[in-house]
């Protein structure tokens, strides 16, 4: 079972290799749900870790329909990409009224060709999945980054697999969200091949300058709690 771990820095990155994933998904910004990262974060990756990336394209928080000037932006992050040598990346795009935006996800993916695309998470906020999963296969989506419609990916296993009979193997369902030690076997016993977690752990860290940062909380990628996982699936 292939296990990407959603990075959003470089120690989790980090973590990540040293914990035996398959690839990462790198990204900044998980409070929101997750953004793209910068390109100095994208090199530094490639150019020291031996690990596949795929780089979350997402210029911005809050809904995912986004304006021309915002989907310039994001073909020229694809395009940055490809010239470094990600191996995907993940991105997509919806309409104001919940279906998914053809016209601007396939000028993603055709941006992206030579790359494997991944729609992500704004699939879970559609309005019908049936059509929606029908579309993404008529566009050439490598795969498909869901929840199954809820907040946690355990909780959606019946639309999961729902989604992945839909899908006839032309389309991979990667479930993700929640996913940890004590739920990621489902996943396997239901028949999915690969999943996306962060293994975060909370990190209390104090500045030399105490009295103005005290108590800052970072989330990192847990290495011990991948390897933990990798193992309960193997």
């Amino acid at each position: 079972m292939k296990i990407e771990i959603c990075a959003n820095s470089f120690a989790s990155a980090q973590a990540a290799k040293a914990g035996g994933a398959s690839r990462i998904e790198l990204c900044e910004n998980l409070s929101v749900g997750g953004l793209t990262p910068s390109y100095y974060l994208i090199e530094r990756i490639l150019t020291e870790l031996d690990i596949p990336v795929h780089v979350l394209i997402r210029p911005r928080s809050g809904n995912f329909v986004y304006n021309p000037r915002e989907i310039e932006k994001m073909l020229n992050t694809i395009a940055f990409c490809k010239k470094i040598g990600c191996t995907g990346v993940v991105s997509g795009a919806l309409t104001s009224e919940r279906t998914i935006d053809t016209a601007a996800t396939r000028l993603l993916i055709e941006t992206a060709k030579g790359m494997e695309f991944t729609f992500h998470r704004a699939f879970d906020c559609v309005i019908d999945p049936v059509e929606s999963v029908s579309l993404l296969l008529n566009l050439g989506v490598t795969r498909l980054l869901s929840s199954g419609q809820q907040n946690r990916a355990v909780d959606g296993l019946d639309m999961l697999k729902k989604l992945k009979i839909l899908s006839k193997g032309g389309l991979q369902i990667m479930p993700g969200s929640g996913i940890n030690s004590e739920n990621a076997i489902a996943f396997k016993n239901a028949g999915f091949k690969t999943i996306h977690f962060s293994a975060t752990k909370k990190i209390n860290t104090t500045k030399a300058n105490a009295g103005l940062f005290s108590n800052e909380v970072i989330g990192t990628s847990d290495e011990v709690e991948i390897r933990r996982i990798i193992k309960i699936l193997s």
